[in-house]
């Protein structure tokens, strides 16, 4: 009999929830622990909300689990309902205050770690938005990967999130 491994094992696992999770919600069913296998990756709890009074932006959170046993690194991401779309976080000036900034190159993801896009730190900016994120939309979003290379998913709009990590649902596809 052969044994499983530590990887295979959880995948096989994230794989049971996520062909169980590609359904209707049910009523009462806990989003916050939503995770869906996207093969060197586990993506967790995503969400997307509008940015700002006048909502022509707006940022995506979740959390991004490497199990691919080889250090990766986000390097991109895209989507239609943005004119731009891109990395960002958030980081403190000379003069104490908060800035939302570009990061370059990047965010590194070691293997067997999870690096949290949320609120307040690392998200993925909107910007120049086609339509609204209207509560309860799904959006699609492709995420790329200097190493595992693109992660297609829908990210369901949650503009009245209040946590750090997400209440979303989506179903993702790989690309070679």
């Amino acid at each position: 009999m052969k044994t499983l491994t530590r990887r295979t094992a959880l995948v096989a696992a994230f794989s049971l929830c996520a062909i169980a999770s590609t359904g209707p919600l049910a009523a009462g069913e806990n989003h916050e622990h939503m995770h869906v296998d996207a093969g060197n990756f586990l993506i967790h709890a995503p969400y997307a909300r509008v940015m700002g009074k006048m909502a022509k932006s707006g940022a995506i959170f979740m959390g991004l689990q490497n199990v691919g046993g080889t250090d990766d690194r986000l390097i991109g991401a895209s989507t239609p309902v943005a004119r731009m779309t891109s990395l960002h976080t958030n980081v403190e000036d000379p003069n104490g205050v908060m800035k939302m900034v570009p990061i370059k190159g990047g965010v590194s993801i070691p293997a067997d770690k999870t690096h949290w896009f949320k609120r307040g730190g690392d998200h993925i900016m909107l910007m120049g938005l086609k339509k609204p994120l209207a509560e309860g939309d799904t959006i699609p979003l492709t995420l790329v990967f200097e190493k595992a290379g693109k992660v297609r998913l829908d990210v369901k709009v949650d503009n009245h999130h209040k946590g750090d990590e997400g209440m979303g649902r989506m179903n993702m596809k790989m690309d070679d």
